[in-house]
């Protein structure tokens, strides 16, 4: 019987360390941390919401609301780091291939910590899906399924 090679589970990714995986620099990095980590699997990672954001000013004046869609782009990064963790997809770029199934929940405020979880459901070839919730607190904010194509 062969054992499966499997990447160990890896916990808590710095700025720093997401960077070395990602191609997304500031403004727009969209996650703090990855606390939890299972290479090309699994991705749980932070965003604390500030109200120094620069989209807070137009979006909107007098009732700061974080845009749907920065939320999906963060969920996205977080499956991101999952996926280009993997040792076949160092230095590759994931790119959107789709959104489906995308539900926003609650408003993202201020003061919010987003938790973003990704899971990949499954890749073939360059193309892969996951499967992907932001909660605040124990409140599911957004919900989407997640279609990316791999590039170099």
């Amino acid at each position: 019987m062969t054992e499966e090679k499997k990447e160990p589970k890896t916990s808590k990714l710095g700025v720093k360390e997401i960077e070395a995986i990602l191609p997304h620099r500031h403004p727009f990095l969209l996650v703090d941390c990855i606390e939890e980590l299972e290479v090309g699997v699994r991705a749980v990672g932070y965003k604390s919401v500030s109200f120094a954001e620069p989209y807070f000013a137009g979006h909107f004046p007098g009732e700061p609301v974080m845009p749907g869609v920065l939320i999906v782009e963060a969920l996205a990064q977080t499956g991101a780091v999952a996926i280009l963790s993997a040792e076949e997809n160092r230095g590759k770029t994931a790119y959107f291939g789709g959104i489906d199934g995308v539900r926003f929940r609650r408003k993202v405020v201020p003061g919010d910590r987003l938790k973003l979880v990704c899971e990949i459901l499954r890749v073939k070839g360059p193309v892969g899906k996951g499967k992907a919730v932001a909660y605040v607190g124990e409140e599911k904010a957004v919900e989407a399924e997640l279609t990316f194509i791999l590039g170099e």
